[in-house]
């Protein structure tokens, strides 16, 4: 590009020094500059600083070509007109004094200044001599500087303007004036009279304009020496342009600018060496790569390739002139590949392009990328394996077992004791914890084992780590001393195990320090250094978070938990219609909303229930809770197990709007299972009705199970149709088996699976339902419960025929007295002599109620249990209400007097009518 750009400057000067004219100082404007702005020029595109962006290089050619051009025209247009002003004063001057002269010493000149009337002489003589001199204007004067002669007659006799005084005294005086005409030089010259006396003045004058010089017909051969000038740089810029096109392809200057660039950024960038050489053996480029792996000096571009210091094998392969193709030679300490290729095929220039690429340097790269490589790998692999489960033990020991052999030979993770309990960590110093997990590569590690208490002894590095929460790095266990100081005899056996060297890192998460995981080596020998921090920073803070997250899990868990036994109950109330046992076991992945509940009934009867809150949390345990106390209170009424279970429908609907209406539709019940059932020892019949549970087991004294069939309605909440009820008898001995659907049913088994592994674990010889609780869960329970399993259990007992006694009381009151006379016999006969009295006034009350307001037939019976009970039922479903009366009635004292001898009384529907009965305690 520079050889171009030198070449279309050559012609320039003979077309500047021909356009000017033969005077000197133009000649030397035009020449003078000629070369040096050329040369200028080519100094700064050699030195390049910045690359200029014109259009293209003939641009740029014809743009410097048309600026000499220019500056040269311009300095000789400069110098000409110059020059004409120059001349144009000096004729006018010349022509003015001589104009002057002349007139001054024409004939005649005195005489007519001395006559009369000088003007009338003088003027027409003075108008015929500026015409013919061809000057502007010829004035005589006298010497007082009176004009007598003028182009304009109307200024005779007025005062001269101009410097006249010098022409008084014999001078001749020139001067520049500027007229009404113009700019104009007059002189001034004296008239003198034979005797040398000055008689008067002659002034002549000529406009500058007036006066023509050579220099202005020298201006239009400048003008068009400059048109030629420019019309061969014109053509010169188009050749060059033509040329340069076929030579860059077409490329603009701003493409190849930036091929430059970017060519030149790639070859110093590429982490091979590059060197081109000329056909001489010199070396033409090399970049920076090269330069280092061959150790050249900094003025190597140019010098022969034998200059410069090369080694005999790198140097014999470089000069050979033949294609190499990755020969491996040694370049002092180095190893290097080297790659020659010619570059004179198809018509290039002869020469040659080497590459050189450092085999020891890849080498050492591959190993570090081998070593990146398995670092990641173990990070995957802790960031998939350690957290699987929200157990802190099980999470730490997974941290340890991922890390040995692989980046440790032995791995022990100390946790505080409260972390582990799932209870905040202390905010102090850490300075008890306890080991949760140890892993070694083999199977006598010299530590304490899993359970063991650390006490953190002061001034060791790991009361400094846990402190400071920054790890820390025992490079080489044998030459440290204050690690010992936490363990002294340990310490001995860690050592003498060819334990060599450690790495602690703090487990702390969301800014709470947990514990500490310590790394050690023994069977590796290579030490652990300061980037192995890094890694084990990144390995300790994935499970530090997961470890605290299996501690706040845990403690959720276990307050879930708490509220979950604190709403099921403690333990089963007395009764003796059925011998019970139950297991409530909560699932390991969260709190259910499974519940159980035994509940006496009137008439010695119980109620059994079983049921399940759908979903899990605290919302299910919280909503378990409200089910229980409602079942309760519904249990109060006495109802039957069909309108109970539509009384917790409806409480359940209502649950559901409250949550969406209170924006909590996400935690609505959206449904729960309920079986409720009910049992009457005195005539062995249970009455169960189910909204969306599993069925009983119903296990006959001879061993055999059965599942009974019964209508089984929707779950609660969901419910469209009313609940049905099933009456079965069951055998005195029988066992009632009522489970919630996690016994029976998971993820990896079928319902109908479960139902038929119960049948098989109920099977056989008659148990205890204690026995037959442990049998079942032993048979039946998953290793990690999905969901909460609530199992019940209870052996039927019967009420003995002479604990029993009932009467049929005709509708006549007279018969009260009768009633009376039988329940005091029969309680004599059970011993019971002391409560006759109050039992007989209260069945007086009762049964004179049921003859007075209600319908037949109207029956007695009293039942010997834990309490005796009396009952008084007829067919009318009016319930008698208690009132106080007041001192003037005569009446409406019966049921208040019932209540105070009674512990408890109520009032039991039937499909016949209604029994109103009492308990009494028995002392």
């Amino acid at each position: 590009m520079a050889r171009f750009s030198g070449r279309s400057w050559a012609p320039s000067d003979p077309g500047a020094t021909g356009s000017a004219s033969g005077s000197r100082s133009t000649g030397t404007a035009a020449g003078s500059p000629g070369g040096r702005p050329h040369g200028r020029h080519q100094h700064a595109r050699t030195a390049r600083p910045k690359p200029v962006r014109l259009h293209s290089v003939a641009g740029q050619v014809f743009a410097l070509q048309v600026v000499v051009v220019l500056l040269l025209v311009v300095a000789a247009v400069v110098a000409l007109v110059v020059q004409s002003r120059n001349d144009a004063r000096q004729e006018a001057t010349t022509r003015s004094v001589a104009v002057a002269q002349t007139y001054a010493n024409s004939p005649g000149i005195v005489e007519a200044l001395r006559s009369p009337d000088p003007s009338a002489v003088l003027q027409p003589s003075a108008q015929a001599a500026r015409i013919n001199a061809g000057v502007d204007f010829i004035v005589v004067l006298n010497n007082d500087g009176i004009r007598y002669t003028h182009p304009n007659p109307d200024r005779i006799g007025h005062k001269f303007v101009g410097n006249y005084q010098p022409a008084l005294s014999g001078q001749v005086v020139t001067e520049e004036v500027t007229g009404t005409i113009g700019p104009l030089v007059q002189a001034i010259v004296p008239v003198r009279a034979p005797d040398g006396q000055i008689v008067g003045m002659v002034s002549a004058g000529i406009t500058i304009a007036n006066v023509s010089s050579a220099s202005e017909r020298q201006l239009p051969v400048v003008l068009g020496a400059a048109a030629a000038a420019l019309g061969l740089a014109t053509g010169g810029a188009a050749l060059i342009s033509r040329r340069l096109k076929r030579q860059t392809h077409g490329l603009g200057p701003t493409e190849m600018t930036r091929m430059y660039e970017h060519h030149a950024a790639v070859l110093h960038a590429v982490r091979e060496g590059v060197l081109i050489l000329g056909g001489d053996g010199r070396l033409l480029l090399c970049n920076d790569e090269a330069r280092r792996l061959l150790d050249l000096p900094p003025d190597a571009e140019g010098r022969p390739l034998a200059e410069l210091g090369l080694e005999h094998a790198p140097l014999e392969l470089l000069a050979a002139g033949r294609a190499v193709t990755d020969e491996v030679v040694m370049a002092g300490e180095r190893l290097l590949a080297v790659n020659v290729r010619p570059t004179d095929r198809n018509g290039g220039p002869p020469g040659s392009v080497a590459t050189l690429r450092d085999s020891t340097e890849l080498l050492a790269l591959t190993g570090r990328a081998e070593v990146a490589q398995r670092r990641l790998r173990l990070l995957y692999d802790a960031g998939v394996t350690v957290g699987s489960t929200l157990d802190v033990t099980r999470t730490a020991e997974e941290l340890a077992q991922v890390t040995v052999g692989r980046f440790a030979d032995i791995v022990t993770v100390d946790l505080a004791e409260q972390v582990l309990e799932g209870d905040e960590p202390p905010t102090g110093a850490l300075l008890r914890m306890r080991r949760a997990a140890l892993a070694a590569a083999r199977d006598d590690p010299p530590f304490h084992p899993v359970g063991t208490v650390v006490e953190v002894a002061p001034s060791t590095p790991l009361a400094g780590t846990l402190s400071s929460g920054l790890p820390g790095v025992e490079p080489r266990l044998a030459e440290a001393q204050t690690w010992r100081e936490q363990d002294p005899e340990g310490a001995a056996r860690v050592l003498a195990h060819g334990v060599h060297s450690l790495v602690r890192v703090p487990l702390k998460a969301r800014g709470v320090l947990l514990g500490v995981a310590r790394f050690w080596r023994s069977e590796r020998q290579e030490p652990f250094e300061e980037e192995d921090l890094v890694l084990a920073e990144e390995l300790v803070s994935h499970a530090a978070v997961c470890i605290d997250n299996a501690r706040r899990y845990t403690r959720e868990h276990a307050m879930a938990v708490t509220l979950q036994h604190s709403l099921l109950p403690r333990s089963l109330p007395a009764q003796n219609a059925l011998e019970v046992a139950h297991r409530y076991l909560p699932a390991q992945a969260g709190v259910g909303g499974d519940w159980f509940d035994v509940i006496p009934l009137p008439g010695a009867r119980v109620a059994m229930v079983v049921g399940d809150v759908v979903g899990h949390g605290l919302h299910a345990a919280a909503t378990m809770g409200r089910l229980r106390t409602a079942i309760h209170n519904f249990s109060t009424l006495d109802l039957p197990p069909d309108e109970l279970l539509g009384h917790l429908d409806e409480l359940v609907n209502r649950i559901d709007q409250e949550e969406s209406a209170t924006g909590g539709a996400a935690a609505a019940v959206t449904g729960a299972t309920c079986l409720y059932l009910i049992y009457d020892p005195v005539s062995r019949r249970c009455t169960l009705a189910s909204a969306g549970h599993p069925p009983p087991a119903l296990v006959r004294p001879d061993g055999t199970v059965v599942f009974p069939e019964l209508p089984t309605g929707p779950p609660l909440g969901l419910a469209v149709l009313p609940f049905e009820t099933v009456e079965l008898e069951v055998e005195e001995g029988s066992r009632l088996v009522l489970y919630t659907d996690g016994l029976v049913e998971d993820r990896q088994r079928d319902i109908d699976v479960g139902l038929e592994l119960l049948r098989t674990a109920l099977s056989g010889p008659p148990r205890t339902p204690e026995q037959t609780c442990a049998d079942v869960l032993g048979a039946m329970l998953p290793a990690r419960p999905q969901d909460d399993i609530a199992l019940l259990v209870a052996r039927t007992r019967v009420l003995p025929e002479d604990r029993v006694a009932q009467w049929e009381v005709p509708a006549d009151p007279a018969a009260v007295s009768g009633v009376r006379a039988a329940v005091a016999e029969r309680l004599e006969r059970w011993g019971l002599d002391e409560a006759a009295f109050v039992t007989e006034l209260i069945l007086s009350e009762l049964v004179t109620n049921a003859i007075r307001y209600g319908t037949g037939p109207i029956r007695v019976r009293l039942l010997l249990d834990r309490s005796l009970i009396c009952e008084v039922s007829d067919g009318s479903s009016t319930s008698p209400h208690l009132r106080y009366a007041a001192t003037t009635d005569e009446g409406g004292r019966g049921l208040f007097l019932v209540a105070q001898f009674a512990d408890r009384w109520g009032t039991r529907y039937t499909a016949t009518g209604k029994v109103i009965w009492t308990e009494q305690p028995l002392e």
